[in-house]
């Protein structure tokens, strides 16, 4: 009952910026399946409502369809591609950006015995269930504010923080609650994921951004692992490589001075995992953007 509505109301909303007129939440119409493409995930909640996804992390592989929804606490580097995509039927997706800050609010709010108690460790980053029928209503009323403008102002932010709520309480809660927590192990391992990927370019010690983020040195590298699927150097290189990607999009024939701004003294070496990460070498990919008009990505539909 919700998906068919949902599916008219994306439908009908899409963008080609994927942008809607309530802050923070996005809605996607994808006709083909390309390629798998390297994007980031930021921190969201998505819910496919019509087509497919395949994501990968590290080693990890997600899939989620229709009726199923997705959240990633962490903005990570991912490998997706769409599936069960045509022109006649795209793949359509509902986003929804978490903020800690209402989450924290929302824990505060609940009383003890409100949230399920979590599982021992960190969780992954990313999560996949389907979508109970209390998330999904709130998710088309929250759509459907899309054609009422009078009332957007008022009732969107109570029915995003219902949004919320459902997940914090949901199957995927610990994942979501950890966002809301100042010292939770994700949090530790966010912002470790922050200094990353602001000093990508730099060589670091792994014992010096657990000293930062709070951990020692052997709880940073478990729990790091658990939430990214990939050690910090592995995540260092996947941002490298990423950044390097987007500067070659506009910075035609200077592959050695792109490998040299995110951090590789080698060229040989830049050319070799890039084109490990990506099937292409540096120049033939960085001409292939330029003359490619792309669409967002990310975690969504």
């Amino acid at each position: 009952m919700y998906l068919e509505e949902l599916r008219a109301l994306l439908a009908r909303h899409a963008r080609p910026d994927w942008t809607t007129a309530v802050d923070g939440v996005l809605v996607s119409k994808i006709d083909r399946a390309d390629p798998p493409e390297p994007a980031m995930t930021g921190m969201v909640l998505a819910v496919i409502a019509q087509g497919a996804k395949r994501l990968a992390l590290g080693d990890r592989i997600y899939e989620y369809g229709p009726g199923q929804y997705l959240v990633a606490s962490v903005d990570l580097p991912v490998t997706g591609q769409f599936s069960q995509v045509t022109p006649e039927e795209p793949a359509l997706g509902f986003g929804l950006m978490l903020e800690p800050s209402v989450i924290a609010e929302l824990l505060l709010q609940g009383g003890p015995g409100d949230t399920p108690r979590a599982a021992g460790g960190t969780p992954s980053a990313i999560a996949v269930s389907d979508a109970p029928p209390a998330l999904l209503d709130a998710v088309v009323r929250l759509l459907r504010l899309l054609d009422e403008p009078r009332d957007r102002a008022v009732l969107a932010p109570l029915v995003k923080r219902e949004i919320l709520w459902r997940l914090i309480t949901g199957e995927q809660g610990a994942t979501v609650r950890q966002l809301g927590l100042a010292d939770s192990g994700l949090s530790h391992v966010s912002r470790a994921v922050r200094w990353i990927r602001e000093h990508y370019a730099q060589p670091f010690r792994v014992e010096d951004v657990a000293r930062m983020s709070g951990m020692s040195a052997s709880a940073f590298y478990r729990n790091f692992q658990a939430v990214t699927a990939m050690s910090p150097i592995q995540f260092q290189k996947q941002i490298r490589l990423q950044e390097a990607r987007l500067l070659l999009a506009t910075h035609e024939g200077d592959v050695t001075g792109v490998g040299r701004r995110v951090g590789y003294d080698n060229p040989s070496q830049f050319s070799r995992e890039y084109r490990r990460r990506f099937g292409a070498p540096p120049s033939r990919d960085g001409a292939r953007l330029r003359d490619t008009v792309r669409a967002p990505s990310g975690v969504l539909p």
